[in-house]
């Protein structure tokens, strides 16, 4: 993807999202390691530059750590390396420019991060792994839907037995995950 478009040094490909259609009533959502989540309209995408376009503004000492296509109705999970998750409605998040920064999406706890988002699949589950090895899979249902800037609820206990979340994945039952 390098020799597709123009990077600085210091960036780098968070996430990549095959779109073959611009003008779909989708948006594209992005959270940050900082917990700010973004939704901007994906035909505002539509015609990209040989540099690029700036999707979102990312405060000093952030990144960008997930982006998905989310459709009105979809629900956003994000969740954290300490355990926490949080689930809400897309629509609490307003459409906003490229140019934009985003809003809080989870209240994070001092030495907390991000480490994935996820938009909740109808009848899936979401794989948490931490740096242990272990994993542990829950049914989005599970999750209750909580207004957006809130702390969350525990979705796995780190411990020293597992460790931290070091990612989070929407799974189904004839997925392979390696």
């Amino acid at each position: 993807i390098v020799n597709l478009i123009e990077m600085n040094q210091n960036e780098k490909v968070a996430t990549s999202i095959r779109v073959r259609d611009f003008d779909q009533p989708l948006s594209l959502v992005m959270c940050t390691k900082n917990g700010i989540i973004k939704k901007t309209p994906l035909n505002a995408f539509g015609n990209p530059r040989r540099g690029g376009i700036r999707a979102i503004n990312v405060d000093l000492g952030d990144q960008l750590v997930s982006a998905r296509l989310a459709g009105a109705d979809d629900d956003i999970l994000m969740a954290t390396r300490e355990g926490q998750s949080i689930r809400f409605h897309s629509a609490e998040v307003r459409d906003m420019g490229r140019g934009a920064s985003g809003v809080i999406g989870i209240r994070l706890a001092k030495k907390d991060y991000v480490v994935a988002m996820e938009v909740v699949q109808k009848g899936g589950t979401l794989l948490i792994v931490t740096e242990h090895g272990y994993g542990k899979r829950t049914a989005y249902e599970e999750y209750r839907v909580q207004g957006r800037g809130g702390s969350g609820i525990i979705t796995v206990k780190t411990a020293e037995k597992n460790g931290l979340v070091v990612g989070a994945l929407s799974v189904a039952d004839q997925d392979e995950i390696m």
